[in-house]
């Protein structure tokens, strides 16, 4: 979870990263669209379940997954429904919820998209472009229209210009790179070219505001919501923009995106620290001298998702190592180690994912074991729905760098959640492109789909 918090900025630390959330009234109710017999199912298993860690047969998991989705789709549905573009408030319910943040920030939007598309099926495609669409309607609308999209938006329906409500002004390079990711895995899952578009302009942005030739290279944070150029770099930003990059290279063919592939590997690769076997932060301000706080989970489970190197396979055993906790009758892992008393549920996915890639001895099992941690919390965990993941299993989790999570639930937990049970990795081509169309159906128009 990466966006710059609207709680607390981890200046300092050179980090994008955010609160989380509470909880959804109404424990125990069936979601929308779920019958209230297979509800009845689930929770008899989970109480017939020990507790977390246990492993989830597969059939049980699956069923998470269904009701994980009509969390999202609740979530999607709550300003309007059809193909009315909208963006999905990212939070619901507890400290959140009783501040009235509705915001919808773009790194979660991204995260349902890819989410939808994992299902595989032309309602998931659908709802994901859906929310394609209004980021690229974001994008068109921009005081600047350079490209870019902000951290966050309110998540009404756009309906016209004067809809377009920013909620936070800042560019952040990591939360344009999952939105610039979206949008080129909906090329690939549609063939339209809006969205193809919409994606190199947003990786363009990024090369004309963010390249940095200072030390290893890569690339910059991005921008404050001031407009003020961030001058460190982030070895998590630079793994989202290799991410995007690379789809996008495989996608036109065209070799400037490898190229900006290659700098942005090689930022990250100029952060291994192979005494500790986990990848360091980024930089300072001066963009060359390393960034001395502890590592965070994301960056050692996303390294290998995006890279998949077995080079730098112990960045996974890192975050096992050092962010495995259980406590409060909950279990999976921290944000970071100097705060493990309490679970970081995002990560706890992100880490399940990174383990079911990697694949070595051991790693099925412990993947395994993270999957039922998250099911475990989907049916249990504070003032939860049964459906959605909350962002932490407390109040007040600490992201060791003056932001906080809390129990409130997460689109963007609840995606990555259906996510690692899939078995999907979203830096990788989610959906293969579509057959070429009919004469009557084009693809690569840019007429709208709903």
């Amino acid at each position: 979870m990466r966006r710059i918090t609207r709680a607390a900025t981890a200046a300092a630390a050179g980090l994008a990263v955010a609160v989380s959330v509470a909880s959804v009234a109404g424990r125990g109710r069936a979601p929308a669209g779920q019958p209230p017999a297979a509800a009845a199912a689930d929770q008899a298993a989970a109480r017939r379940s020990p507790g977390p860690g246990d492993r989830v047969p597969a059939r049980a998991l699956s069923r998470g997954v269904v009701r994980a989705y009509a969390f999202l789709s609740q979530m999607m549905n709550r300003y309007a429904t059809g193909p009315t573009p909208r963006l999905v408030q990212s939070f619901t319910g507890g400290p959140l919820g009783r501040e009235h943040d509705t915001s919808s920030d773009v790194y979660d939007d991204a995260l349902i998209i890819d989410a939808y598309l994992a299902a595989g099926t032309r309602a998931g495609r659908s709802r994901a472009e859906v929310i394609g669409n209004a980021l690229l309607y974001a994008q068109a609308h921009d005081p600047r229209r350079d490209g870019r999209l902000r951290a966050a938006y309110a998540p009404v329906p756009l309906l016209g210009p004067g809809s377009v409500k920013i909620t936070d002004a800042a560019t952040p390079a990591g939360d344009m790179a999952w939105a610039g990711q979206a949008l080129a895995q909906l090329y690939g899952a549609t063939g339209i070219r809006r969205y193809l578009r919409g994606a190199e302009a947003i990786g363009n942005w990024v090369q004309a505001h963010c390249y940095d030739p200072r030390g290893a290279g890569g690339y910059t944070g991005g921008e404050a919501a001031s407009g003020q150029k961030i001058e460190w770099k982030s070895t998590e930003h630079n793994i989202d923009l290799y991410g995007l990059f690379s789809l996008l290279a495989a996608q036109t063919r065209d070799p400037v995106w490898a190229a900006r592939a290659a700098a942005a590997r090689r930022f990250i690769k100029s952060m291994w620290d192979p005494a500790q076997g986990a990848f360091d932060v980024g930089t300072i301000a001066d963009g060359v001298a390393p960034n001395e706080t502890e590592p965070p989970e994301d960056i050692n489970s996303w390294s290998y998702l995006a890279l998949r190197d077995p080079v730098y396979g112990a960045s996974v055993t890192w975050n096992v190592l050092n962010l495995t906790v259980s406590a409060g009758g909950f279990a999976g892992v921290s944000y970071c180690s100097a705060d493990r008393s309490g679970v970081w549920f995002e990560g706890t996915a992100h880490l399940a994912d990174a383990l079911e890639t990697r694949d070595e001895p051991g790693d099925e099992a412990l993947a395994a074991r993270y999957l039922a941690d998250l099911y475990y919390a989907q049916a249990h965990g504070p003032d939860g729905d049964g459906g959605g993941i909350m962002a932490a299993s407390k109040n007040g989790l600490s992201d060791c760098a003056g932001g906080l999570f809390y129990t409130s639930l997460h689109t963007g937990a609840t995606a990555w959640y259906i996510l690692a049970a899939r078995r999907v990795d979203p830096f990788l081509p989610i959906s293969p492109r579509r057959p070429a169309a009919t004469h009557r159906e084009r693809p690569d128009s840019d007429r709208d789909r709903g």
